[in-house]
C-alpha cells in the first residue's frame, strides 16, 4: 500500500479513502460498519492501519512472525536469499528496524558465522553497505574454496602416481 501511496502521490490525509477504496468482500463490510459507528474523530491512516492490523492480523500470527525474524540465520541461504528473508519479515517487526545501525546489527547477527567475522573487522552501520560487504565477502569465499577444491584435486591426482612410482620401488628391491 505505501507503495501505492508513493507512486501516486497521496498526502497524509488521503491515506485512508485511497486504501479502504480497494477494500473488498468482508473487509469492504469491516470498514463500513466501522465508518458508520458514531464518532466525531478523523481516521487518520495511521489509526486506520491500526484497526485493520488488530482486526485481519491477529495478536499471535504477529508473535509468529517476530519469532522467525528473531530465529532467522543465514545457514545454507546465500547472503542474497537471506537479505530478501530478513527483509520480508522485517516489515512486520519495525521496533527492530528504528536506525540503520540496528537493522544492519540484527542482519549480520544471523550472517554466516565465518562473513559475520570478516564483515565485523569493517564496523559497518550502515545496512545497504553491510549487505554489499557481506555479498563480495560470500563471493570471495566460494572463490577460495573452489580454488583450494582444485588444488586438492591436483594432488589427489598426482598421489597415485606417487604412490605407483613408490610400489615399483619397494617391489623392485
Amino acid at each position: 500500500m505505501e507503495k501505492s501511496f508513493e507512486i501516486f502521490s497521496i498526502y497524509e490525509a488521503q491515506k485512508t479513502v485511497f486504501a479502504t477504496y480497494l477494500l473488498k468482500g468482508k473487509a469492504n463490510y469491516w470498514w463500513e460498519a466501522k465508518k458508520n459507528m458514531k464518532t466525531d474523530d478523523i481516521i487518520t491512516w495511521e489509526r486506520f492501519n491500526k484497526l485493520f492490523l488488530e482486526k485481519y492480523f491477529r495478536r499471535s500470527m504477529e508473535n509468529q512472525i517476530e519469532l522467525k525474524f528473531l530465529e532467522l540465520k543465514q545457514n545454507n541461504l546465500s547472503i542474497a536469499h537471506y537479505e530478501s528473508k530478513f527483509t520480508e519479515l522485517s516489515r512486520f517487526v519495525p521496533e527492530f528496524m528504528k536506525t540503520e545501525e540496528k537493522k544492519a546489527r540484527r542482519f549480520q547477527q544471523g550472517m554466516k558465522q565465518l562473513i559475520q567475522n570478516r564483515v565485523a573487522i569493517i564496523e559497518l552501520t550502515d545496512y545497504a553497505s553491510l549487505v554489499h560487504n557481506a555479498t563480495m565477502t560470500e563471493v570471495e569465499s566460494k572463490q577460495m574454496h573452489k580454488e583450494r577444491d582444485k588444488g586438492g584435486m591436483k594432488r589427489k591426482r598426482k598421489l597415485p602416481k606417487q604412490v605407483q612410482s613408490r610400489g615399483s620401488v619397494i617391489s623392485g628391491i
